[in-house]
């Protein structure tokens, strides 16, 4: 892996120290990030829920809410059209929930993944409207369903369409369309989240009616689908999902304590990591595998036992996803060892027949994460591929894939990932197009996996008032990454160990200080590890928590064997060995 050290102007990073009265290496970090004045890191540091941003900014706001408050008054059906994954049912679930309140007449229809697909579908428009629906309410979804809200308009109903992804030159023909990256949109943040769009409409909706209390609910479920989208986590996303985090861990629902039992996260501080690592796959795995209405039960439920047993069926369906992920990861690993060619390629599309399209997103993460390409992954049935892509930094995976439109039956997605339909003769014109797009847009250097390093860390400077002046920058995501700190010509001084079969645990040292240190997925460097004593490493900073004791541990990115052989080396492995063992 690359490393890339940053490099900021050593003058802001004074004058935002000392402005702030902040230490140099936090004033460092925030000036990275574009954070130069002690207001900005002020507003940064300690988020307020003043700093949400007035809802009636988002253009066709005032329509969308007079419309609702209009079938309320009513009495109208009104149907919320929500999308399979954790941004569309969180976001089904705080709109529920809003108009609820509100006494409206209101259900929602959740896709199925395998027999529905993506987006929504006339079918069920025509359905809606025979069953008497006079308003639909589309979530995390609906921007480019032109013909779908055409129909709705000739069946006599309104549609709403509340969406974040990225629209096309022509709205669709909806009553009204809330999307912050509407061309005329005065909206100040454009990176909100599905259901931080539904959330702005239930702002919107509730007015003075939405206590403290209700926020702090509502931004639970937010916080969950904002982090599970993989949005920005910085303007408005930061502000949400850092007072969503803090109520997670007084769950209020039964649903939604009944899920962080299954994660093992009950009565403790949630962070976002728990959410992406152990909260939204579990949430994910109902639409993946099987039907996501169960995520809407499993918050909507007001019985502790109907959503306990709902928790382990998610809890099952999660390990089950990464089984079927596991096997079909393992057929594309066969495929490049057949075909060597693979390897110089600057794209990589795969497919397979019977492969599960509901985890397919995922291997092509996973397929990014180890090559560094842009990947598409396809599940081929009945002479039809439903597939999934996956992308790096600098290549824009929609434009891409618009450029060969004509081939797909239905796409969308954004830059960093899209899915689509396609006839399976058409993959080997997929194949050849999406290589030329890849090749007309990257360079040899964007296909080396790199790792940004913030800063040098000494020994001595890791201690309990740093790491709590760090985790002032939290909560961690896209846009806010965590800080990777290097540290040079550390030894280990006890052999290295895997634990959980996956994970490598060292123990290192240097200047008389013993530091523990977590791989986590690196057993396979092990090996690594033990042909080299001195080394450089990268790494994040994080606590372990073990029989109630709570310790700091280095959690490595990765790591490079320095020779040794010096006088002064020898005689500094001699002096840490010592020092580890007399601390």
């Amino acid at each position: 892996m690359r490393w890339t050290v940053s490099s900021v102007p050593a003058e802001k990073v004074a004058r935002l120290a000392q402005s702030a009265d902040i230490s140099p290496l936090i004033a460092k970090l925030l000036v990275a990030r574009g954070i130069e004045s002690a207001e900005a890191a002020d507003r940064f540091l300690h988020p307020s829920l003043s700093h949400l941003h007035d809802p009636n900014l988002m253009a066709g706001m005032r329509v969308a809410v007079e419309r609702l408050q209009q079938a309320i008054a009513r009495q109208e059906k009104i149907l919320i059209y929500g999308d399979y994954d954790v941004d569309g049912t969180m976001a089904v679930v705080v709109l529920l929930t809003a108009l609820g309140t509100l006494g409206a007449k209101v259900e929602a229809h959740i896709p199925h993944r395998l027999t529905d697909g993506y987006g929504m579908r006339v079918s069920q428009i025509e359905r809606a409207a025979s069953e008497g629906f006079r308003v639909v309410l589309s979530v995390d979804t609906g921007i480019r369903e032109h013909a779908e809200i055409a129909r709705a308009r000739e069946l006599g109903m309104a549609c709403i369409v509340t969406d974040h992804h990225l629209p096309e030159a022509t709205l669709p023909p909806a009553t009204a369309v809330l999307n912050p990256r509407r061309k005329d949109c005065p909206y100040p943040d454009k990176n909100l989240a599905g259901v931080g769009v539904a959330f702005k409409l239930t702002q919107a909706l509730l007015g003075e009616r939405l206590t403290g209390r209700q926020l702090e609910s509502y931004l639970k479920l937010v916080a969950i689908g904002t982090v599970a989208d993989v949005v920005p986590l910085t303007g408005e996303n930061r502000v949400i999902v850092s007072f969503g985090l803090r109520a997670l861990s007084q769950p209020a629902r039964p649903g939604l304590e009944a899920l962080l039992k299954v994660a093992g996260l009950s009565g403790r501080p949630i962070t976002a990591g728990d959410v992406g690592f152990r909260l939204a796959p579990r949430l994910n795995a109902a639409g993946r595998m099987e039907d996501a209405r169960d995520v809407i039960n499993l918050f909507c439920g007001a019985h502790a036992e109907d959503v306990s047993q709902i928790a382990e069926r998610l809890d099952h369906l999660n390990r089950e996803r990464q089984r079927v992920e596991e096997s079909i990861l393992n057929d594309i690993m066969t495929q490049m060892a057949k075909d060597p060619e693979k390897a110089q390629r600057y794209s990589l599309v795969f497919s397979g027949e019977g492969w599960h399209r509901g985890v397919i997103g995922i291997v092509a993460q996973r397929v990014v994460e180890r090559y560094h390409r842009p990947t598409l992954v396809v599940g081929v049935e009945d002479g039809k591929g439903q597939g999934s892509g996956r992308s790096v930094p600098n290549f824009h995976l929609l434009q891409a894939l618009t450029a060969s439109r004509d081939l797909f039956e239905r796409f969308g997605g954004h830059a960093q990932a899209a899915g689509f339909t396609i006839p399976v003769d058409r993959l080997p014109e997929l194949e050849e197009q999406f290589e030329r797009q890849a090749r007309l847009r990257l360079t040899p250097a964007d296909l080396e996996p790199h790792l940004n390093v913030e800063a040098e860390l000494e020994p001595n400077a890791i201690d309990w008032p740093f790491y709590e002046q760090l985790k002032l920058l939290e909560p961690f995501g896209v846009g806010n990454p965590t800080p990777v700190f290097q540290m040079r010509k550390v030894r280990q001084v006890s052999p290295p160990r895997i634990v959980g079969e996956k994970h490598l645990k060292l123990t290192v040292a240097r200047d008389g200080k013993s530091l523990d240190v977590i791989g986590w997925g690196k057993a396979e460097r092990a090996e690594e590890t033990k042909e080299t004593h001195l080394m450089d490493m990268a790494f994040t900073l994080g606590e372990n928590t073990y029989q109630g004791i709570t310790s700091m541990q280095l959690v490595l990115r990765d790591f490079r064997g320095v020779k040794s052989g010096s006088e002064s080396d020898a005689k500094r492995l001699e002096e840490e060995r010592e020092g580890s063992s007399s601390g």
